[in-house]
């Protein structure tokens, strides 16, 4: 008599293998290949993308007070952005969180804190009273803003490192909001009695200066290669303190200044290259 083999094992239904996507894509010589594709996570970066998010509030924020003829304030807030702009691409590569949203984010924000927000500043300032021309100026910074910041996104790892091509919408937006400051904060303390209708013209002149310069291929240094943990001369930190000292003193006037020295630089690099016969950074393409 054969003993009862008892109820059969159960047999474990196996879940059926999920098969990722398969993405074609083409080879130089025309063959098609398949390729897996990557799986990318939907979050972002928090921390450099809030510095992005409070220059984009700047922005915003100096076009609302220019709205309300707070001018000065305006000036303010931009140059706020800037530092905040600054801040954002060291800290991501500090922290090793770059991401393809945060260089998107960034434009984005580059594009309303130093594309519309000195556009409009000035508009309101004193290029209304020019009439047409007032607003074609304006809109030909606000365009040359748009063009700088497509350009150098299309020519990432094309240019050298230590020039940008054409003068970087931040120093723009810091030329043009630049006179509005100067002259709002001098007239304030009774130093000159020029009104924003007497310098419409000159304001003109610089704002449509800044728009094209912005699309120029003029060099202007980057200060990307510079390096803040190698080692310096003593008489470097005594510049940078005489720096700080003389901003402290009159920020305006001092800012100004120093970009308007940095708005010329390019043209003058620019010369000096093209009567020794040297090309410009970006003229040699790396081969694909």
């Amino acid at each position: 008599m054969t003993p009862d083999p008892g109820p059969a094992p159960r047999k474990r239904r196996l879940r059926p293998l999920r098969v990722r996507r398969v993405e074609h894509a083409a080879h130089q010589n025309g063959s098609v290949a398949p390729v897996a594709s990557v799986r990318r996570s939907r979050g972002i970066y928090l921390l450099p993308n809030l510095f992005t998010l409070a220059a984009l509030f700047c922005g915003f924020f100096a076009i609302v007070q220019a709205m309300n003829q707070r001018f000065e304030i305006a000036a303010i807030a931009t140059f706020l952005a800037m530092v905040l702009d600054g801040l954002d691409g060291r800290v991501a590569r500090m922290t090793n969180t770059q991401s393809a949203f945060g260089e998107q984010f960034d434009s984005l924000s580059d594009m309303v804190s130093f594309g519309v927000a000195p556009a409009l500043i000035m508009y309101e300032w004193t290029l209304f009273s020019l009439g047409k021309w007032g607003w074609l100026a304006a809109f030909i910074y606000c365009a040359g803003a748009a063009l700088r910041l497509a350009r150098f996104n299309a020519n990432i790892g094309v240019v050298d490192k230590r020039f940008f091509q054409g003068m970087p919408s931040p120093a723009a937006a810091a030329l043009v909001v630049g006179l509005v400051w100067v002259v709002t904060d001098l007239r304030a303390t009774k130093w000159i009695e020029y009104t924003a209708e007497d310098l419409r013209w000159w304001a003109f002149v610089l704002t449509i200066y800044a728009g094209l310069t912005m699309v120029s291929n003029a060099p202007f240094y980057s200060f990307k290669t510079f390096n803040l943990k190698r080692s310096v001369p003593f008489i470097v930190m005594l510049a940078m303190m005489a720096v700080f000292v003389l901003i402290s003193a009159d920020p305006p006037m001092v800012l100004f200044g120093l970009f308007i020295a940095y708005g010329l630089s390019g043209w003058v690099l620019w010369t000096y290259r093209m009567a020794r016969g040297e090309k410009a950074p970006w003229s040699n393409k790396p081969s694909a």
